[in-house]
């Protein structure tokens, strides 16, 4: 089992998973990043039917499990009730922090999107949230209609939080350090991971810019 008081260690490489519905392929994916070193997974597919989501949140957490990676889930809470994921992710639309922890409780991890916007990211410290994430930082495949999100907000999260950073958006093993050396405390990568030809050594390499 998970320590709870790991699950709010957000450091790290924080992998993020694409929008691939056969299950087989994806855990495949997954298990290559585990062993690679990451240190969480979130779970978002938005092609995947809630029967598809179930089925492969169920497997992927199993693999998670085996090597104490705690699973994310993005937007579903539904979800990390059901199957008792490690916690959750919401976005600007998605169920608010002050909900989530009411339904989930306090031992669940609640991670909220950002954007580019500090203040926003404020809030939802003083909400309950266990980290903040903002971007994105560089052109994504992942999301194309996004916020872009200037590096240097990283100095003034990192100034007025006092809650863990993840960046996201295009990152990849060029530029990631740069946000690190910022202050961010993990960088969220899904492309870069998942569309490498080395699976297992680009969660690798990335990993090491941590250590």
């Amino acid at each position: 089992m998970i320590d709870p008081m790991d699950r709010i260690r957000v450091s790290g490489l924080y992998a993020i998973t694409p929008d691939i519905e056969d299950i087989d392929q994806l855990c495949e994916m997954v298990y290559h990043v585990l062993v690679g070193g990451i240190s969480w997974l979130q779970y978002r597919n938005k092609k995947a039917n809630s029967r598809l989501r179930l089925m492969q949140v169920l497997e992927i957490h199993l693999l998670c499990r085996q090597f104490q990676v705690p699973l994310i889930i993005n937007d579903h809470m539904d979800l990390v009730m059901e199957i008792d994921a490690e916690g959750l992710h919401v976005g600007g639309e998605d169920t608010s922090v002050a909900a989530a922890r009411h339904y989930l409780g306090q031992n669940k991890i609640i991670g909220v999107s950002c954007y580019n916007q500090l203040s926003r990211a404020i809030e939802a410290g003083k909400a309950g949230a266990n980290y903040v994430a903002f971007g994105a930082f560089y052109p994504s495949m992942t999301k194309i209609d996004t916020y872009q999100a200037p590096i240097h907000l990283l100095d003034a999260a990192k100034k007025t939080l006092n809650i863990p950073i993840v960046a996201i958006g295009g990152i990849n093993l060029d530029n990631a350090e740069a946000l690190i050396t910022r202050g961010c405390d993990a960088v969220a990568v899904s492309q870069a991971l998942f569309g490498a030809q080395d699976i297992q050594s680009a969660a690798r390499h990335f990993s090491k810019l941590f250590c």
